[in-house]
């Protein structure tokens, strides 16, 4: 992380990843002096405080707020020259039921936080996005992907300096609401519902996400869509992997969900570059040169018509990698049932 930062402020901070966020940061950055957990749960954040306490991290504070609350932003963001933008209302289903309440935290929420870094002086944002911003089929994924334009246009402002950046990746392993725990779980009742055997899916770890996050703060020059080259899997060797004597019940694909996650589409690749570990889908709008960008940063232009997918992409996790994974990051004890 760049040296001039010295305080971060996260919103939806309480959530898994915002828990990973604040011990790398804790255990990497020592003296930062300001962290500050920005959510509207008085009670995670007091389940957080239980774990990682101010009175032994002197530069940790709890504030309570929502996004919707531009005012209550503002100020939260006295003094902040960071800010990692993780909260959002996430659940498909949900949303399609109630269409305006996920506008006005995903969409309204992100123009309310845009302006009020921009009023108090903020120098870098990341937001997270999603793999379901990508070509959106359902309500949730065309929110974010309105949040990830904003975001992105935000950098054309003139006589500002704030650098906003998105970060893009899909369910991190083991969160919840994700199929791995939910797996686990069903795999003690012997059956494994699999909505369709063609269905893949992107992996990445908690981890690889906090990594990525950190890198993005370090490195944006403004306005990318951040994208992680990370394996598939298929969501039959996922099932194989938990539960290799659970019967494998077909149920049909949910209403709003893709067979293969998507992150980068063909119209897309106009516009990206592969940055080695990243790709990075540029904002091009706002007079910046395409050709100057790569040169900048050594990177490549993809080829006309490249797309992202979980189901083409040339890395997939075998069985055994699953069930390493699983030991790994989620239960050191896991067996197979």
């Amino acid at each position: 992380m760049t040296k001039n930062i010295q305080s971060i402020l996260i919103t939806g901070g309480t959530g898994s990843l915002g828990h990973a966020l604040v011990a790398e940061i804790l255990q990497r950055f020592p003296t930062i002096q300001r962290l500050v957990i920005f959510s509207r749960d008085e009670l995670k954040q007091y389940e957080m405080a239980q774990k990682f306490s101010d009175q032994q991290y002197p530069a940790l504070r709890y504030f309570i707020g929502d996004v919707r609350d531009r005012s209550r932003l503002k100020r939260a963001l006295e003094g902040i020259d960071t800010v990692i933008h993780a909260a959002a209302l996430k659940h498909v289903p949900a949303a399609e039921y109630n269409p305006m309440e996920f506008i006005h935290t995903n969409v309204l929420g992100a123009e309310n936080l845009i302006e009020a870094c921009m009023d108090t002086g903020v120098k870098r944002v990341v937001a997270l996005s999603t793999d379901k911003a990508a070509a959106p089929i359902n309500l949730y994924g065309a929110t974010k992907l309105c949040s990830d334009k904003l975001f992105v246009a935000a950098n054309n402002y003139i006589g500002r300096d704030t650098v906003l950046s998105v970060v893009r990746y899909g369910n991190v392993m083991g969160s919840r609401g994700s199929v791995i725990p939910f797996f686990l779980k069903q795999a003690k009742e012997g059956v494994l519902p699999i909505t369709d055997p063609a269905m893949t899916r992107f992996n990445i770890s908690l981890q690889e996400g906090v990594d990525m996050v950190l890198w993005a703060l370090e490195n944006a020059l403004g306005g990318e869509i951040f994208v992680p080259k990370i394996p598939s899997y298929k969501i039959t060797d996922m099932a194989e992997a938990i539960g290799p004597s659970c019967k494998k019940q077909i149920t049909g694909i949910r209403p709003g969900e893709k067979i293969h996650e998507e992150m980068i589409t063909s119209s897309d690749s106009y516009n990206t570059i592969d940055l080695g570990k990243y790709y990075a889908i540029l904002n091009t709008s706002g007079g910046k040169s395409f050709e100057s960008y790569a040169e900048m940063k050594s990177a490549k232009k993809v080829p006309a018509g490249f797309h992202y997918n979980s189901g083409e992409n040339p890395q997939f996790l075998t069985i055994p990698e699953i069930r390493g994974l699983i030991k790994k990051h989620l239960d050191p004890a896991f067996r197979p049932i």
